[in-house]
């Protein structure tokens, strides 16, 4: 299991900042889409070149020109490539083939996907890398969580690893671990709180103690 971070709510500058403080505590960074919506892939390139042993993920939910936004993102850096499990077949495979063709990754979000079993039986048949169970921000609003759904997602799933996100805390991380993901993604439940090394020390233990 990994710890992955996900930077939402920063500046490049700040990202930067960020993951000085937590590097030893984090496996993957996550630039997220509201930091490549404000600041572009500049940001995924600034923070591979500021921490060339940390895999980072741009989180673009790409929906449609696949192997072209998924080559700018590796161009730029990017060690894995967020698609959305409601693209296209052919979105899906385009991307799948960028990302191989330069060694590099892809996880599938399923926000809104309806239909969690069909959909990642025929992503993992599409040969995608990660496969992500994420409640989104405005679920989360209404007390959702992912946790059913990933248990659903790797009783189908023969090759893809599985992730998890939205709204996972230090209260709730027990319960993640349980479900066992291979990516644990974790925001506002790092970012957001008083002592940020603290909480990424101690969520990094847990996973590390499985």
């Amino acid at each position: 299991m990994k710890l992955q971070l996900a930077i939402d709510l920063v500046d490049t500058q700040g990202a930067i900042e960020l993951v000085k403080e937590l590097e030893e505590f984090i496996d993957v960074v996550e630039i997220g889409t509201p930091v490549v919506i404000n600041e572009g892939l500049r940001a995924v390139k600034a923070m591979k070149e500021a921490f060339p042993n940390l895999t980072v993920l741009a989180d673009l939910k790409i929906m449609d020109a696949a192997g072209y936004e998924v080559s700018q993102a590796v161009a730029s850096g990017a060690d894995i490539v967020t698609i959305l499990g409601a693209a296209e077949d052919a979105s899906i495979l385009g991307a799948v083939e960028e990302a191989k063709k330069h060694g590099k990754q892809i996880l599938v979000d399923m926000i809104a996907v309806k239909d969690i079993a069909t959909r990642a039986k025929e992503l993992d048949e599409l040969g995608v890398d990660y496969i992500c169970v994420h409640t989104g921000y405005d679920l989360q609003a209404v007390g959702q969580n992912s946790f059913e759904d990933l248990a659903t997602i790797k009783s189908v799933v023969k090759n893809a690893k599985t992730a998890v996100a939205g709204g996972i805390k230090l209260e709730t991380l027990p319960e993640v671990i349980k479900a066992q993901p291979d990516l644990v993604i974790v925001g506002g439940g790092i970012t957001g709180q008083e002592d940020i090394k603290a909480v990424a020390a101690q969520m990094q233990k847990m996973i590390k103690q499985g």
